[in-house]
């Protein structure tokens, strides 16, 4: 009895003795250092008594330690503001409705079959050809749609709009919010002097203000001609008129229509 005692007096010797983080390193905070903008101002609030398996006080001296730790990360984090995304106007006027002439594009040689008074276009070499026989064509510069918008098949002319109001799809509007919901029809509309639209598709072959753009891949899938060969194609090319879009003209043709 005596020894055991003695051994729980020298046990209790060592646990006043011994500081309490030797058992509990960073009992109070974990690592984690108050900021200035939490810590209270004035006289310092008395430390809280330690044992060695910690007291209640400690328990709720951590939780409120790890609850302004949370605090303090989510304050210190960065605020994620939203992207802002320009949405464009309900309506936007197109501007003047001027006269454009008709311009004729070079006639080629165009060995073919598909018939006189045919619409080929050849997507790969950016060009529309106006078949006028079997051997003969007219040959214009376009543009066509850019990588993921090009399409090909045959549809007829269902419709023919002279400075067609602009009606950008859904679709357009996702990837571009910033583009108006309506345009009417003038000089500063994309759709140019005329349009000429293929079956009940969203595909049309239209003139454009941006002149630039022809001979390049950058529509949605839309052919662009300039104003004055649109205005031309549309005076020979009218409703129902047959268009084969294609891939890549035959190379016998292309080689012929250099």
């Amino acid at each position: 009895m005596m020894r055991l005692s003695v051994a729980v007096l020298a046990f209790a010797g060592i646990a006043v003795s011994a500081p309490a983080q030797a058992f509990h390193p960073f009992e109070e905070s974990y690592g984690y250092v108050m900021p200035d903008k939490f810590k209270r101002k004035g006289k310092a609030a008395p430390e809280a008594n330690t044992s060695l398996f910690g007291s209640s006080a400690q328990k709720k001296t951590k939780v409120k330690a790890a609850k302004i730790k949370n605090q303090d990360q989510e304050a210190d984090e960065p605020v994620k503001k939203k992207k802002k995304v320009a949405k464009g106007p309900a309506t936007m006027d197109g501007g003047g409705k001027p006269h454009i002439s008709p311009v004729a594009p070079p006639k080629v040689t165009f060995p073919n079959s598909y018939g006189a008074g045919t619409v080929v276009i050849d997507t790969a070499g950016r060009k529309l050809y106006y078949v006028l026989s079997s051997s003969s064509a007219y040959k214009y510069p376009i543009a066509v749609g850019r990588e993921g918008f090009t399409w090909s098949g045959t549809q007829k002319i269902s419709r023919e709009v002279a400075w067609p109001d602009w009606k950008p799809p859904q679709e357009m509007l996702e990837r571009k919010p910033e583009l108006p919901e309506f345009m009417s029809g003038g000089i500063r509309n994309p759709l140019g002097a005329k349009a000429l639209y293929l079956g009940n598709t969203l595909y049309r072959i239209h003139g454009t203000n941006d002149s630039k753009s022809i001979g390049t891949a950058s529509s949605s899938g839309c052919i662009r001609m300039t104003n004055g060969h649109v205005t031309h194609l549309a005076s020979i090319a009218g409703v129902g008129t047959t268009v084969h879009v294609l891939n890549k003209l035959p190379a016998k043709i292309a080689n012929a229509a250099k």
